[in-house]
Parts: structure tokens; sequence; C-alpha cells
């Protein structure tokens, strides 16, 4: 069997046009543009309109991606798409997604892993490259997190936004590039955590019987010490696997959730300000999508390079954890 791997060979993204900065959410909730600033690091988010769905941004991020990898719809074999925000429980936004695309040759699935849902899609795109089963996989990650928004609630409003982004993976031979090596966690001990009631089947109350509101809610402090340290490990894992040090790294981009914690990993594994992608002052975090929004707007600026050695690295409710590290090509 050859010794295949993956390398990305395109990337896009798509927010929304609406904005809706602190000074807004000024006017909402008790809150305020300097706290928000300080303690998280969001200068403003996007939200979605109300004619605006997950497939909407997920379409179009996975156009600019097929479209930058000079493939065409037919040519992708499998459309995995990591979210919690779906239009719909099913179909699958992979499934509307091929269809908007025309993608009429690929398998479809979505994965269902929060914030984490990039990286275990890429995860699952890299296994079937390597295996030998497919060629080109389109993973995307979106969300329209503000449909799960209690705008009442000071502590998780402030927090979150909408977007997709998307990244085409290829089978290559050539060694040492693309993927290098993959960690993935997850600990369900912890998952009430963050957890987002009456989303499903099991039905969440009040202590008066009354049904609890649909909406994220999240232990903030345990969530954060969970954050830094789990991504920490996920990334030392993941260069100790690829033979390599965290003095290797040329880019760590981080999930884009609150600044305090990509500065705490960025400071364990000692990187330098310039090693770290940060656009989370632009759109706050968009859950699963932060990681290829990041991703591409770091391409477009001339942030990665060919030989660069990239890690990728997340965290989100589940609890669910993983990193990635990635020689580009």
């Amino acid at each position: 069997m050859q010794n295949l791997s993956a390398k990305i060979i395109g990337v896009g993204m798509s927010v929304p046009e609406k904005r809706l900065t602190n000074f807004d959410l000024e006017k909402m909730v008790d809150t305020s543009d300097e706290w928000i600033s300080k303690r998280v690091g969001i200068k403003e988010r996007r939200v979605a309109e109300e004619n605006e769905y997950n497939s909407t941004f997920a379409t179009a991020a996975a156009k600019d991606a097929i479209e930058m990898a000079g493939l065409t719809p037919e040519e992708i074999d499998f459309i995995i798409v990591g979210t919690t925000t779906g239009d719909t429980a099913y179909p699958s936004v992979a499934c509307i997604v091929q269809n908007n695309l025309g993608a009429v040759n690929a398998a479809v699935v979505d994965v269902a892993a929060a914030c984490t849902g990039f990286i275990y899609g890429a995860g699952i795109a890299w296994s079937m490259i390597k295996s030998g089963l497919m060629k080109n996989i389109l993973v995307i990650a979106s969300e329209v997190n503000t449909a799960m928004i209690d705008w009442h609630d000071r502590d998780t409003c402030i927090l979150f936004g909408d977007g997709a982004g998307a990244a085409v993976f290829t089978a290559t031979e050539e060694t040492g590039t693309g993927v290098l090596s993959m960690e993935l966690g997850g600990d369900g001990s912890c998952q009430e955590l963050l957890v987002m009631p009456n989303s499903g089947s099991r039905k969440y109350t009040n202590p008066d019987g009354t049904p609890m509101m649909r909406a994220i809610q999240m232990t903030g402090n345990e969530v954060f010490k969970n954050a830094v340290r789990r991504m920490n490990e996920a990334a030392l894992a993941v260069l100790k696997k690829a033979g390599l040090s965290n003095e290797d790294v040329d880019l760590l981009i981080a999930h884009q959730a609150n600044i305090r914690i990509i500065d705490a990993v960025a400071k364990r594994l000692k990187l330098s300000p310039e090693k770290v992608y940060i656009n989370i002052q632009k759109y706050g975090n968009t859950s699963a999508a932060t990681i290829p929004i990041a991703l591409c707007e770091a391409v477009q600026e001339g942030r990665v390079k060919s030989g660069d050695l990239l890690v990728v690295d997340a965290f989100g409710a589940g609890l669910t954890w993983g990193a990635m590290a990635i020689r580009w090509a």
C-alpha cells in the first residue's frame, strides 16, 4: 500500500455581514466594552439574519475552498461538517451542502463535537485518505450559535458569533508534508459544564417544573481550566508524535474562545506572540468554525508559508478536545 497522508490544498470562509459590537451589547445586558475586551478579547461578533442558515455559510465557505483547491464539486469524495447548530436535526448540513454544490459523488456526514468539530472532522478525513479509500475530502465547520443564545444571560451572550470555514484535504505521497500527527480526546464526566438544554430528546426542567430555555449554559471557570489544560496537553502530544518540539512551531491556531485561554496555552508552549494567530476580536467564538476561519485568514494574510509547521488546537463541550500538527505544503 502506498504511504499516503493528507494535505490541505484549499481553504475558504464565510461570515454574516451583520455585526454586533460590545457597545450594542451594553444596551442589551449589564456589561461593558471595557470588560469584554479585557476579559475575553472580543470587540464584535457576526450574527446571522433570519434568512441566513448554517448551510448558507457552509456552502459559501466550501465553494471558496474547492475553487482554491482547483477542483470541481464532482471530484469531492466526502463532505464532513462539524456543527451542533445545523439547519435541522436531519437532513444533515452536509447533505444540504452537497446538494447546493452539486457534489453528486460525495458521501455526507455531520460531526457533533462542539468547538472541536473541525479537528474531529479532519481526523476522519485524514484516516480515510491514509487508508486509500478516498482522495479528496471537504471538511467544513459551520455554526449559527446566536440562534441558541439567551440574550439576557450576560455570561454567554457576549461570547458567541456565527460563521463557517472549510478546507479541502487531498491525498499526498510527499513525506513529511500535510497532516503529521493528531490527538483527539474527550471526557463525558464533565458534560454538564457546557450544555444546551432541550436541544434533543432529553427534557430539562427548571425547579418549578417549567421547561428550561434552549440556550447555551456554561460553568465558565471550570470550562476555562479544562480548556487550558487539555489544549496544552493535546498540542504537546501532537508535537511528540511528530518527533518535533515547541521550538519547531511556526504558527499556533488555537480555538478562538477567550483571549486568556489562547494566551495561557501559548505561554505554556513558550510561543512568542508572532507565532500565535488571533482573530477573536472580530468574530467572537464561532465554535467549531473558529479554527478553519482563522486558518483561512492566516493563509490570506500570508502568515502561512510552504514548509511552515502549524499546530491547530481546540476544546469544546462534551468535553472534547483535539490538535493536529500540519506541515504546510
